[in-house]
Parts: structure tokens; sequence; C-alpha cells
């Protein structure tokens, strides 16, 4: 029975406190009959013990977090800031590309494709008229 009271504490003191819950266990943990302005004193350290403890179990978990080497949420924030500026300022589109290169790179991409196809093909063709002539 104690001990579940302890954890019910410790969940709410880790929790997000509201007043009337830190009014409510400092009832129960005072004498019966405490005067209201020791339930509201209590009441008060509770609320502030809870914000402590928030407080450094944010400050524990964000050390970790860098000692890991991850990013924080601010710091990708800020690059992901950074790189759409720099895409605006070399006139990038979202997809990746600029608008007139893409067009005409993928226009490229085919003729050489071709070219390429016809160099190949007139090498095996030249290839072949040759071994079938020495036969």
């Amino acid at each position: 029975m104690v001990l579940d009271e302890i954890k019910k504490t410790f969940d709410a003191v880790i929790g997000q406190l509201t007043p009337a819950k830190a009014q409510e266990m400092a009832k129960r943990y005072l004498e019966p009959g405490a005067a209201k302005e020791q339930v509201a004193k209590t009441a008060g350290e509770l609320i502030d013990l809870s914000q402590r403890l928030r407080d450094s179990v944010r400050k524990e978990v964000t050390s970790q977090m860098r000692s890991m080497g991850a990013a924080t949420q601010d710091e990708l924030d800020s690059l992901r800031k950074r790189v759409r500026d720099l895409e605006r300022a070399a006139g990038m589109t979202a997809s990746g590309g600029t608008k007139s290169t893409r067009k005409t790179g993928a226009r490229k991409t085919r003729t050489r494709k071709r070219t390429a196809t016809r160099k190949t093909s007139s090498k095996a063709t030249a290839s072949r008229r040759k071994s079938s002539s020495f036969s």
C-alpha cells in the first residue's frame, strides 16, 4: 500500500502536476485537519518540485542526445531554413533542379544515348563486314 502511494506521488510529480492534483496530494500527506495555509504551501512546493524534476530530466536527455551526436529539433529547423534560402537564391525548384536546366538536361541525355548507340552499332557493323570479307 505504501509503495503504491509512493509510485503515485512520483508519477504525479514527474508528470504535469496541476494545482488541483497538488492540493489533493498535499491533503493526503499532511495530518488530518491541517491548516489551509499549510496545504497550499505544500501544494506549491510539490508543483515547484515537479517543475524542477522535469527540467532536470529534460537537461539530462538533451545532454545524452548531444553525446550521441543527435541533432536537436532547433538545429534541424535551422538547417532546413538555410537550405530553403540557398535554393531560392540559386533559383532551384522544390524538386531539386533549376527549371530550365532540367528540361535541357533530359534532352542532352537522350541525345547522348542515341549517339552512343549509333557509334556502337556502326563499329559492330564495320567489324562484321571485315570478318565476313576475310572468310
